[in-house]
């Protein structure tokens, strides 16, 4: 029987996915996390306390482990282990991206650098320090901008600025979004901060595996909600794509284009860029598949999930099928309208109802505080649909989401 170890921050959405995925193809499972598991004992096998800070010591752990459990492939179902897997991967003669190239693809500047190096569409970066004074620097800039950090996700930190004030305090709020951060991205990726010239147009995403440095495309997703600024939260993501199929080969072309210019050779990828009338600008190319619960929404051939194929493509094993198994789905991920704390859901019942909606699934308990963008980086919940056509989907996302009430308090008045 094959092993994988996965690895996952304790507070990954995408533990089950994995896992159940795992079942289904008959592998054994190594669930390789930050912290000591209450209930390692039962299996010591099956568990392996991992630094992701560490890369050296926790790729000699995972090696030692490796002496007595063989392992034939390594996957992290996060950013907070690619490097990790990469290291690793060379330590046991898996397949595996090399550890430069997930560095470059982890880093936004660094992907800059490269694409810009590569001859690709990219729009104008600069580097700064956290310990900059936003005032003394604000002139090096030109408006509209936005301001980012190097290496987190799902829009945290991202703010579109277009005067000098605007700079000045967006720069200052995400370096204290960085100092509150306790991530497993590189420590000088957190002293860093990233500012592009801001770039108009709509926003796709692609999903795809690469294969011996060669793209198959998964899905292509519409983002048909404007991300416009100040802050860039996602919602509606819809397959297949309503674009011209032109544009639609020019997208894929551009992503391997981008895969190249990185040096990614294998595993999944996620994508992300924006299309204006010059063309296709690569936003982020991430080394890992989609993230939160929006795999939910893809289904291969007779229901085989994302996460089969990232196994199976992992061990050299042929993938079942890349064909979607519905004519269109899509997911949406539920907005904090305001930040709180969050007291009462209404109208699940009624949202379930709606024609086309799949599933629907809340992430924040009542009772917890939300945070809105840019400090937040958590969604109150997912909404999936399947229908005929893309429109329907989306309209049904929308029809549902209507139907939902979140009842959100400020902590001082409960």
């Amino acid at each position: 029987m094959s092993r994988v170890l996965l690895l996952m921050p304790t507070q990954t959405y995408r533990a089950s996915a994995f896992l159940k995925a795992a079942t289904s193809l008959g592998l054994e499972v190594v669930v390789g996390t930050e912290q000591e598991q209450v209930l390692a004992h039962l299996n010591p096998a099956g568990f392996l306390a991992v630094d992701f800070h560490d890369l050296e010591g926790a790729t000699d752990k995972i090696v030692e482990y490796a002496q007595d459990n063989s392992l034939q492939a390594i996957i992290a179902a996060e950013d907070d282990g690619v490097l990790l897997a990469a290291m690793a991967s060379d330590a046991l003669a898996l397949q595996h991206n090399t550890l430069l190239a997930v560095r470059s693809a982890r880093n936004k500047y660094q992907t800059r650098k490269a694409l810009a190096a590569a001859g690709m569409r990219t729009p104008e970066f600069q580097r700064f320090s956290i310990t900059d004074d936003p005032g003394q620097i604000a002139d090096k800039v030109s408006y509209p901008s936005v301001v980012k950090p190097l290496a987190l996700s799902a829009s945290r930190g991202v703010m579109r600025v277009n005067n000098v004030d605007e700079f000045v305090v967006a720069f200052r709020r995400l370096v204290d979004i960085l100092d509150s951060i306790n991530s497993y991205a590189a420590d000088h990726d957190l002293q860093q901060i990233l500012v592009e010239s801001y770039l108009p147009g709509v926003e796709v995403a692609l999903e795809g595996i690469i294969q011996e440095g060669e793209l198959s495309v998964l899905a292509i997703f519409d983002k048909p909600d404007e991300l416009e600024g100040p802050f860039f939260e996602e919602t509606i993501y819809v397959t297949p794509s309503r674009l011209p199929k032109e544009m639609q080969t020019e997208i894929t072309a551009t992503t391997q284009e981008a895969i190249r210019a990185l040096g990614l050779t294998t595993g999944p990828v996620h994508v992300e860029m924006r299309i204006n009338e010059e063309g296709v600008w690569i936003l982020e190319v991430a080394p890992r598949s989609i993230g939160g619960y929006c795999s939910i929404a893809l289904r291969f051939g007779l229901g085989t999930t994302l996460e089969e194929l990232i196994l199976q493509q992992a061990l050299g094993i042929s993938l079942t099928s890349t064909l979607p198994a519905t004519p269109a789905s899509g997911v949406m991920m539920i907005p904090i309208p305001k930040a709180g704390v969050l007291c009462e859901i209404n109208g699940v019942e009624q949202a379930k109802k709606v024609p086309g909606i799949d599933e629907i699934r809340m992430t924040i308990p009542v009772g917890q505080e939300v945070v809105t963008l840019p400090e937040g980086s958590q969604y109150l919940g997912f909404i999936y649909a399947r229908d005929e056509a893309p429109e329907k989907v989306e309209a049904a996302l929308r029809q549902a989401h209507k139907q939902l009430n979140f009842v959100i308090m400020p902590p001082d008045e409960m």
